[in-house]
This record gives C-alpha cells, sequence and structure tokens, in this order.
C-alpha cells in the first residue's frame, strides 16, 4: 500500500511533454566543456548560467571570455549569469587570504564595453547555513544540466577533472520556466545584487533582506502550468526545494519508496538524512536491489594527501567513509546476499561529484542535491525528474548507469573499510576531540 500511495504521489506532478530524442547525455567533463562553448557562440536568443560559482582560472576565463564574446558578436542576446554571493566573495577553502571570484567580475567588466551582469545570490545570512545549490544552464531552447561548476577540474581543463552527471534537454518550456524562475522569485529580490559592478553592499547590510529573500524562496517553485500529469508519456519535471520537508526533499523520498525493484543512487558524500536511511531499509525489506556509488575518499574533492600538513576541512572524506562503514555493518546481510551493493569509486588522482537517482526502469532524476542534511535542510538545491513510463529512453539511461559505474570496486564486507586506527595522525585527533566534544553531530548536519 505504501509503494502504490507514493506512485500516485508521483503521478500528480506536473511536467513537460518530451521526445526521446530532445534528450542528450554527455559521457564526460571535457565533453561537456566543449558542448558548453559550442552552445555559447551559437546562442541566439539568451543564456542563462546559474552555479554555484565560476571560478577565475583558465577554465573560468575561457567561458566567460565566450560570455562576453558572444554578447558582442549579438547585442541583443540576453545573458544572465547567477552565483552564490558568499562564495563569490571568498578564496579558497585553506589556500589563505585571497581576493574572491567577484573582484576578478569587476576586472573583466572594465575590460570590456559589453556587459555580462553577475549576480550573487545569498540565501543565508551565512554561508555555513545555507549555499546557491541551483544548477542548469538555459542556451535558447535548451537546458544543460549538470551538479558541475565552472572551473579547471569540473571541465578537465588541465588534464584533471572531477565525475559528474552531463545532460542536454532540448525543451521550450523547460527552458523558458527556469528562465522564469530567476526574473520573477530572484532576480527582483533587494538581497540579490551584481558582483561584476563596483563596491556591492556588504553581507551584514542585508541580513534583513537575505532573510526575507529565504522565507520567499520557501514558497517557489518552477511553473509547471503548462505541464500534463501523469497521461502515460515521457515527461520531464523540474523541481525546487529550500528548508525543512520541501517539494524536492519529499520526491526524493517518495521516488525511494515508490520503488519496486531496483534503486540505483550517487552521492560524493555520504551522509544522508534519517529519512532517506529509513527508506532504503524499507526498501530492502520489500526486496528491492539497491546499488550506491560513491567515491572513494582519496576521490573527494576534500581529501588531502596524509603526506600534506592537516587541515580541518581534509577530515571531511574520513567522517564520510565512517558513516558509510556504520551503513555497510547494519546492512551486511543485505551486502552479502548482493540486495545491496556499495561501489567505491576511484580513478587516479581524480575526483567524483556524481548526484542523483534512478528508480526501476521508469524514473531518472538529474540534481545537484547531495542526499545530505545539508541539501534537505539549508540549501537552495533543484532537480529535474524524468519520467518515462513507456521505457522510450531506456538504452541510453542504462548506458550512462553503466558509465558512471566503471572505476568502480564493490565493497564486499563493511570491514574493507578503514576504520580510525587507520587515518592519519591529524585526523585521528581532530576525530577524537570532536566525538569527544559531541560536535560530530553537528558537523554531520551542515558538511
Amino acid at each position: 500500500m505504501r509503494a502504490t500511495f507514493r506512485r500516485s504521489t508521483l503521478s500528480r506532478l506536473r511536467g513537460f511533454p518530451l521526445s526521446g530524442d530532445a534528450l542528450t547525455i554527455l559521457t564526460g567533463a571535457a565533453d561537456y566543456r566543449r558542448c558548453l562553448l559550442e552552445k555559447i557562440a551559437t546562442a541566439e536568443q539568451r543564456i542563462y548560467v546559474v552555479a554555484l560559482y565560476l571560478q577565475q582560472d583558465e577554465a573560468g576565463q575561457e567561458i566567460l571570455d565566450a560570455l562576453y564574446a558572444a554578447k558582442a558578436a549579438r547585442p541583443t542576446l540576453d545573458i544572465v549569469v547567477l552565483v552564490d554571493w558568499f562564495r563569490a566573495q571568498r578564496g579558497l577553502i585553506g589556500a589563505g587570504k585571497q581576493a574572491g571570484n567577484s573582484t576578478w567580475y569587476q576586472a573583466q567588466h572594465l575590460e570590456h564595453d559589453e556587459e555580462v551582469p553577475t549576480y550573487g545570490v545569498p540565501v543565508q545570512t551565512r554561508e555555513l547555513f545555507g549555499v546557491l545549490h541551483l544548477k542548469g544552464i538555459v542556451v535558447d531552447d535548451c537546458v544543460i544540466y549538470s551538479g558541475a561548476s565552472i572551473n579547471n577540474v569540473y571541465l578537465n581543463k588541465l588534464g584533471k577533472y572531477r565525475l559528474d552527471r552531463y545532460h542536454l534537454i532540448q525543451n521550450k518550456p523547460l527552458a523558458d520556466t527556469f528562465q522564469r524562475l530567476v526574473h520573477e522569485e530572484i532576480l527582483p529580490s533587494d538581497a540579490v545584487h551584481r558582483l561584476d559592478l563596483p563596491s556591492p553592499p556588504t553581507s551584514r547590510s542585508l541580513r534583513s533582506e537575505i532573510r526575507q529573500f529565504r522565507q520567499r524562496l520557501k514558497r517557489a517553485s518552477y511553473n509547471t502550468d503548462a505541464g500534463l500529469t501523469d497521461n502515460g508519456e515521457l515527461r520531464v519535471i523540474p523541481l525546487l526545494g529550500i528548508g525543512n520537508k520541501n517539494p524536492l526533499s519529499g520526491t526524493l523520498c517518495d521516488l525511494i519508496a515508490a520503488t519496486h525493484t531496483q534503486l540505483t543512487l550517487c552521492t560524493p558524500y555520504f551522509n544522508m538524512p534519517l529519512v532517506i536511511k529509513r527508506e532504503l531499509t524499507r526498501a530492502l525489506k520489500r526486496g528491492v536491489k539497491i546499488d550506491i556509488i560513491i567515491g572513494d575518499k582519496t576521490a573527494n574533492d576534500f581529501f588531502i594527501p596524509p603526506q600534506e600538513p592537516f587541515k580541518v576541512i581534509s577530515a571531511l572524506p574520513y567522517l564520510y567513509e565512517i558513516s558509510l562503514r556504520r551503513f555497510t555493518q547494519k546492512h551486511q546481510a543485505a551486502i552479502a546476499k548482493y540486495q545491496l551493493n556499495i561501489h567505491l569509486w576511484k580513478d587516479g588522482d581524480n575526483t567524483f561529484h556524481l548526484k542523483g537517482l534512478w528508480s526501476d526502469e521508469r524514473y531518472t532524476l538529474l540534481t545537484g542535491n547531495n542526499l545530505n542534511p545539508r541539501a534537505f535542510q539549508l540549501d537552495l538545491e533543484n532537480a529535474l525528474l524524468i519520467d518515462d513510463p513507456k521505457g522510450e529512453w531506456a538504452q541510453p539511461r542504462a548506458a550512462e548507469i553503466e558509465q558512471l559505474m566503471r572505476n568502480t570496486q564493490r565493497v564486499g564486507k563493511y570491514d574493507e573499510l578503514d576504520t580510525l586506527s587507520d587515518y592519519p595522525e591529524g585526523v585521528r585527533t581532530f576525530l577524537r576531540r570532536v566525538s569527544r566534544v559531541r560536535v560530530e553531530r553537528l558537523l554531520y548536519r551542515i558538511l
């Protein structure tokens, strides 16, 4: 009864009709970079870039140069860039005092006659408690969706890559509703300001406006009035969520609860909310086969080699491994009979950033949501749910999963994962300290 109820809940979501040839999957970060540059160069009407950050490095410069060149070639082109307000105004974590990307945006603005307006979007009064985690680039009537931000490693510019998912969806109603959200729910806020212009207001001066903006976002959603509920055809459903019990988080739980036979999910940071763990346990009891793709701790973007000086941020991959070890120990019986399969990904010194979910042969979720408490409670997140009741997209879908499984190794027993005694001394000392003062639970909630 539970699964039947959840299935009916999913069927009431409104989405836009799709044809199978409107969906394209790119297989790697280098292809994604080439695609972005080609799409920007040939854009005729609009380019909307929404990302956590646009970094000042070779790949970031390449993308920003392309945006300015497109504007110069077609002055009527509507270009908007949205990035997180706080992330854009600080340097890299652990890199000492640095000017943020906003300084670079302002310098680029002065160098060009054209304008590429770049807005900083604050979704909380402090970065620690919430960031702009929306994904999606609109170029004319195409939505390019990936969990990747824009920098060298996400775009495989200098020989290293961070593995993600990359989808192109040619659908005008979807592109329109992405643009409408920006114009109707984000840009009108007094909390949102351009970062490519000199002297943006201070974060402290915007505290009241940011709080009001966050409350407004909790009531916001993608406009799907022109969409359809379940009609037995291929559809794409845009979802938005921020704060506790938001629609996106609810849909994630519904997808797991509605799964009958096969569930596959991936996350770079194994720190699942309790509601997700409960639904996974219930799914196992129903006999669902579950595959979870996770990055090895050494493939985590926060990992620092043991021979380098310890930094607090470098403890995060070990915290995630501790969480994974507890989960696998609890479900060892399901692992032993191959009902639950944990796949650890590692490919040299490249890193892992996969997010998403596949339910049975029908639903595919594209998202930047990390399936962790932060994503469920703090950050502004979005997703695209592809509903494929006839299996029209089955072959590309299966091929993507197969490709993502490359460079993975199955965990056969929980004790194959390292324990505290195996960790570098600096990590051991830090984790013992936070455990003594009971900070560990707080860290799991916000990181």
